[in-house]
């Protein structure tokens, strides 16, 4: 089936899913092809099974080459710790789930395998170029662009939320929240990725070191019942992969030029992740 068809698929089975970004509508028909409200608004599939929900043209920091680079490494396990957390607190129900900055996909691919495609999952992101690449995975998500500051989303319809390291608006995640659902947000510690900070950060400069504690009591002021887990562990990192560390993070911009020609010249064998799983649950 083609991708477009199989995202046609979707939408209709489910709809209920989706609002109208213009009038904020619930979404009541699907025509060929289109998501249809009741105010006549559509949204056209395109030709890979995408809705573009955008009311303004955003530029995306990440470009094609990040991306490719973020896929490969995650691919080859740098998440696989925080995937696999994030599945173990899911039910073993049936659930909807919402992937807040999907980015290209590779994430919400690793939570869902283990599902067996008993899910609805729906990814989004403000790239374009992300959300292309997340169509070409194998597994039966919806991927959109679309606004996290104004969601494309039916009130309380997800039982499930993943945001990692995303920006976050809490009221529009307790806005589609279901009920009893749950809120699983990942921020990074302040030794993730040291290896690769203090390779290119020289020490005592201002991106040498990172501190989450504003995200961390914003999240807790919001939630206050809040489970708070760390995750911790190291990956390997295979020399032709070094490369693609480099790339897939922010961390190169704006860094200096002849020091990250030094750092890729002299790769390290593996990369720590240190995060913190953040888990709330929607009011019953």
């Amino acid at each position: 089936m083609k991708k477009i068809d199989q995202a046609a698929t979707f939408l209709a089975a489910h709809t209920q899913l989706f609002r109208c970004p213009v009038c904020l509508e619930p979404y009541a028909t699907v025509a060929g092809h289109s998501l249809i409200c009741p105010n006549g608004h559509n949204v056209d599939l395109s030709k890979k099974g995408t809705l573009y929900f955008m009311q303004r043209a955003v530029a995306s920091e990440y470009d094609n080459a990040m991306l490719a680079a973020r896929r490969r490494m995650l691919q080859a396990g740098l998440f696989a710790g925080i995937t696999d957390a994030f599945a173990a607190k899911l039910p073993a129900t049936p659930q909807t789930i919402l992937d807040v900055g999907c980015g290209e996909g590779t994430p919400l691919d690793d939570v869902l395998k283990g599902r067996r495609g008993q899910d609805a999952a729906v990814g989004f992101d403000l790239s374009k170029p992300g959300i292309n690449l997340a169509t070409q995975l194998d597994n039966d998500a919806f991927f959109c662009v679309a606004d996290l500051a104004q969601m494309p989303f039916a009130d309380h319809q997800f039982t499930a939320i993943l945001d990692l390291f995303s920006p976050s608006a809490y009221n529009e995640f307790n806005r589609v929240l279901a009920p009893g659902g749950q809120l699983l947000k990942v921020i990074p510690n302040p030794d993730y990725l040291i290896e690769l900070r203090q390779a290119i950060f020289p020490a005592g400069s201002a991106h040498a070191s990172y501190d989450n504690s504003n995200v961390l009591e914003l999240f807790q002021k919001h939630y206050p019942n809040a489970t708070a887990e760390r995750i911790h562990y190291q990956v390997p990192v295979p020399t032709d992969l070094f490369a693609d560390l480099m790339l897939m993070t922010p961390m190169h911009w704006g860094a200096d030029e002849a020091r990250l020609a030094e750092v890729k010249a002299n790769p390290f064998p593996a990369i720590t992740v240190d995060v913190t799983l953040l888990t709330a649950e929607g009011v019953k």
